[in-house]
């Protein structure tokens, strides 16, 4: 089973927010406490972080999912719960996040970048919290939010100094196996290679001060095929791993097994190249004739190297060495650099139709505002309406058309919308007070506008 995946799901749920409580002083010698119930915790958060000690997404292949601890109940004595722990999800450096639909959210391309990729349910408010000169003997409290759950596509996409660009079997394995610690899979015959190999190349020896010394990353990339950029033979699967590479090192074969002379490989390359991303013609390239012990071909301009005996690896790997230094000192990015978050999650309040009578209202704010324990508690409803009006929720409605008698729901609450000379359906009403009980029975339901009370 192959050790190196670059491309994977992840499931992230943020933990639950604890629930607020409901709890009255109770001590001797106290006629009359009031509320003194404690919040709820926050739920844990989902991260991921780029970390450069991860080399590919095989932790994600056969266990995709990744949740935060839930946030604990608040207590009596104002006692608030305890936060939930956040997750934090190492990725390989390079990793890219895209949504369901395929929509890029987030390029995490440098060590330590973070990204929050599902938020912890907020901890609901204890009843202590709405306490006020109008209501001494608050009976609700706040039930604790639902994290946010998403998947997600995750792309890795390598981040090395060098890649190594040829058709199968020119002798890119040999290559970075004699020039770095790699021990990559090398046969005699075509697509030996199937996963990108990453080595460590050291100009300058063990014995070089720190300072004389460079390193760069060499990839080997899987052969490429005339037909690549349409997805030819391993296609897109392996180009993408060229995007990042500050340096291109072509391989030509020149040996009497070549499938065709160095002219035509370079020409077919290049094309493929292009096709694929047309910049990647403009990066510093290097182009090299392979197998240079059994040549039966020459290019001019182009060198000779052979693996297999060492001969030319000196000077290609200076060469390349000073194109990667110089690629890194022109480099607008510099180590310290913004995370680029492509596409933000919405935050804002939207109003949605659903079937001929009924009406959604989405978005966090919204949301919150109706998460109550007790949604029959006529406190807990008026509270509901005036932070509803204060979102400007009936307002969206009435721009939206919503008409008398429509049933809107937002979360787990649904009320019937009326309008009249006194106001609309998130107002108090006299004339639907008095019948407000009769219609959560025949419902089944809640009627936001039928239930205020003395608030």
């Amino acid at each position: 089973m192959s050790t190196f995946v670059d491309g994977a799901q992840l499931h992230a749920k943020g933990g639950n927010g604890g629930a607020g409580c409901v709890s009255f002083r109770r001590e001797a010698h106290v006629a009359k406490g009031g509320p003194d119930g404690g919040d709820g915790g926050k739920g844990g958060d989902v991260w991921l972080e780029a970390d450069h000690n991860q080399a590919s997404l095989l932790g994600f292949r056969d266990h995709p999912f990744r949740r935060g601890t839930d946030g604990q109940h608040g207590t009596s004595k104002r006692q608030h719960g305890a936060r939930g722990k956040d997750v934090v999800v190492g990725v390989p450096v390079g990793t890219m996040v895209y949504d369901a639909n395929g929509q890029l959210l987030v390029d995490l391309r440098g060590p330590g970048d973070r990204w929050l990729a599902a938020e912890g349910g907020l901890g609901g408010q204890g009843n202590a919290r709405f306490l006020s000169n109008q209501r001494r003997a608050p009976a609700f409290a706040e039930q604790g939010e639902a994290g946010e759950e998403f998947w997600y596509d995750l792309v890795l996409k390598l981040n090395a100094d060098v890649a190594l660009i040829g058709f199968p079997n020119v002798g890119k394995s040999t290559l970075i196996s004699r020039v770095s610690a790699a021990r990559p899979k090398i046969a005699d015959y075509p697509f030996t290679t199937l996963v990108p190999n990453l080595g460590v190349v050291r100009v300058g020896g063990r014995a070089a001060r720190p300072g004389d010394a460079t390193e760069f990353v060499m990839a080997d990339i899987p052969g490429l095929i005339e037909g690549a950029a349409e997805g030819r033979g391993l296609g897109h699967d392996f180009l993408r791993h060229v995007e990042r590479a500050r340096v291109l090192c072509v391989l030509l074969d020149l040996s009497e097994g070549a499938p065709m002379t160095p002219e035509e490989q370079l020409e077919i390359l290049l094309r493929e190249l292009g096709d694929y991303q047309a910049d990647l013609l403009e990066r510093p390239r290097v182009v090299v004739g392979s197998k240079g012990d059994v040549a039966a071909y020459e290019l001019e301009g182009v060198r000779s190297i052979s693996a297999v005996t060492g001969e030319g690896l000196d000077a290609l790997v200076g060469e390349l060495a000073g194109l990667v230094s110089r690629a890194r000192a022109s480099e607008a990015e510099a180590l310290e650099h913004e995370v680029v978050v492509h596409r933000p999650m919405p935050e804002a309040i939207t109003v949605r139709r659903e079937g001929e009578t009924g009406w959604v209202v989405e978005g966090r704010a919204a949301t919150r505002a109706v998460r109550f324990q007790d949604l029959t508690d006529d406190q807990a409803l008026a509270e509901i309406v005036h932070r509803l009006k204060e979102l400007g929720v009936d307002r969206l409605l009435t721009r939206a058309g919503v008409r008398e008698g429509d049933v809107v729901t937002i979360g787990t609450l649904s009320f019937e919308w009326w309008r009249d000379d006194g106001g609309t359906g998130l107002d108090r009403g006299e004339h639907h007070r008095a019948t407000r009980r009769e219609r959560l029975a025949r419902h089944g339901r809640l009627d936001l506008d039928e239930s205020n009370d003395e608030s």
